[in-house]
Parts: structure tokens; C-alpha cells; sequence
């Protein structure tokens, strides 16, 4: 199956802004701003409100490799941050206006991360370990963890991560 081209999923970008913002509009009854829209977020992170600026950042690659289920959800997801920060101040990221909006507005999950496959993304990785898996850490907190200024721990049972390089 071929990719679509960059250019088509920009225009589907900005018809799913057009389409959530006007479902805002008449929740909300007032006029929310088109936020500007660029395509420069590196790494794992899918988007990224920025509040002050109504500014949304997405990444391009995140973007071309799940075209259907970012633009479904992503989307939507970082202009959610915009309306909030618009309507109800600054509130917590992901607090209860975030997933009030996400949920009864646009009808989507309130998940505050992305699924994708994050390979042709993600850069190097190290190796820790704890009681029962292994992690692979980004270059960040590996070096945080050598510096002594991070200690991480697994969510699961609880125990610090070591090392295994």
C-alpha cells in the first residue's frame, strides 16, 4: 500500500482542525483561533501545543507512517490542549478539562500518549534492567542516570533500573 504524499495528509491535517474546532465553537459558543500548524517535532513525541503561541507542532514522520489513526487522534489531541489553555486557563496538561473536552466534544480516549512504533524514530538506546524486564532508555536518561542527577524505576514492580551495558 502506498504512503500518501505529505502534502494530501497537511490538507487532511487542516480539514480535521477545521472540523474539531468548529465543534468547539458551538460547545463553547465563542470562536477559538485556527492555530498554526508545523510539521518539526523530532523524536518520539507525536505533537506538541504550544499554549501562548496557538501553535501546534506535529512530526512529520509519526504523521507519514500512521497517517489515519495521528490525524484521528493526535490531531485533535494537541488542539484539545489549545482550547483548554483558551477556555480554562493553565490547568494541569492532562487534567480533568483535557479529558472533559477529549471525551464529551470530540468523543475520542483521553489517552495522554501515542502507540505508535516509534523505530524509525526513537535514535540509540541503553540497555537497564530491573526485577523483571528490560528497558531500552534514550540517550537523555542514560546520561542523566551516569551524571547521578536521575534514578528511574520500573512501573511494573517497583525496583530501580540498573544498567546492563
Amino acid at each position: 500500500m502506498e504512503q500518501p504524499n505529505f502534502r494530501h495528509l497537511k490538507m487532511q491535517v487542516q480539514r480535521r482542525l477545521v472540523e474539531c474546532l468548529s465543534i468547539a465553537n458551538e460547545y463553547f459558543k465563542q470562536e477559538f483561533p485556527m492555530p498554526d500548524i508545523s510539521y518539526d517535532v523530532r523524536g518520539m513525541k507525536a505533537g506538541v501545543a504550544c499554549l501562548e503561541k496557538n501553535h501546534i507542532k506535529l512530526n512529520r514522520t509519526l504523521l507519514l507512517e500512521n497517517p489515519q489513526a495521528f490525524i484521528a487522534q493526535v490531531v485533535p489531541h494537541e488542539l484539545v490542549h489549545l482550547i483548554v489553555y483558551l477556555q480554562f486557563g493553565r490547568v494541569k496538561p492532562h487534567g480533568k478539562e483535557w479529558q472533559m473536552v477529549m471525551r464529551e466534544l470530540f468523543n475520542l480516549p483521553a489517552e495522554t500518549c501515542h502507540r505508535f512504533d516509534v523505530k524509525s524514530v526513537q535514535g540509540q538506546t541503553f540497555a537497564y534492567s530491573c526485577l523483571c524486564q528490560i528497558h531500552q532508555l534514550s540517550v537523555r536518561r542514560h546520561h542523566n542516570i551516569q551524571q547521578k542527577s536521575a534514578v528511574y524505576f520500573c512501573k511494573k514492580c517497583k525496583t530501580k533500573l540498573q544498567f546492563s551495558g
